[in-house]
């Protein structure tokens, strides 16, 4: 296996990881670097008592020692800004 020579890589380069860490299921890789991940979680509406199931895109930085496809479930951890909308990248396993 070849070495990972990507900066931006938080296991081989020197990204530092710190804040929140998700798992969900990889949508789209067609983005250059980019994997576009979908989180559920649970909200409480207090009105009715009751949770309401809601859902987020994330757009996280996909090293190059990653491989990911459509459907995969993955890790992503917050990290500083990337890019406008890239805050998180994909965690190596």
């Amino acid at each position: 296996m070849a070495e990972c020579k990507d900066e931006r890589c938080p296991k081989h380069g020197h990204l530092k990881v710190r804040g929140n860490i998700f798992e969900g299921a990889v949508v789209s890789v067609k983005p250059k670097n980019t994997a576009i991940v979908k989180t559920e979680y649970l909200h409480y509406v207090p009105k009715y008592e009751r949770y309401e199931r809601r859902s987020t895109r994330i757009n996280a930085y996909l090293p190059s020692c990653v491989t990911v496809k459509v459907g995969d479930q993955i890790k992503v951890g917050e990290c500083r800004k990337l890019s406008k909308t890239k805050s998180f990248v994909v965690m190596c396993d």
